[in-house]
């Protein structure tokens, strides 16, 4: 059975190029509630506890790298079926495969600069939502 929250997280990218507000209304527009919300700025360190799953990859550096570069907005999301229906509104990783009208075709400028992150299912949902927001926080 499919949740009812995710969590996003909109990129360096796309906050430096000021597309939050505009990614924000999107996402409220697809009938998608923002419980928790907030703008922060990680750091290497703390973009490596949570890309710690490709810590073996490549591109790990880099993406460690990119992600302290700027200014994040995470947010957990709520809906009926919500991993699913977000996955479908941010579109494909490149936004060049992108399909029109999703986030990523929007705002993306690359397959690495791609704006969004969005969970790949519920337990990341979860796992990702909390490294952000703490249980004292009230969502």
């Amino acid at each position: 059975m499919a949740g009812n929250r995710t969590f996003t997280m909109i990129k360096p990218d796309a906050t430096g190029a000021g597309n939050s507000g505009a990614i924000t209304k999107m996402i409220e527009e697809a009938g998608f509630r923002i419980v928790a919300m907030k703008k922060v700025q990680l750091t290497k360190e703390l973009a490596g506890k949570f890309y710690e799953i490709h810590k073996a990859r490549p591109f790990y550096g880099e993406l460690c790298e990119y992600m302290s570069s700027g200014p994040i907005v995470p947010m957990i999301l709520e809906k009926d079926n919500a991993v699913e229906d977000f996955r479908k509104l941010i579109g494909a990783t490149d936004p060049k495969k992108a399909a029109p009208g999703t986030i990523r075709a929007l705002f993306a400028k690359s397959i690495d600069a791609n704006a969004i992150h969005g969970s790949d299912s519920d337990e990341n949902a979860a796992i990702e939502g909390n490294f952000f927001f703490s249980q004292f926080e009230r969502y």
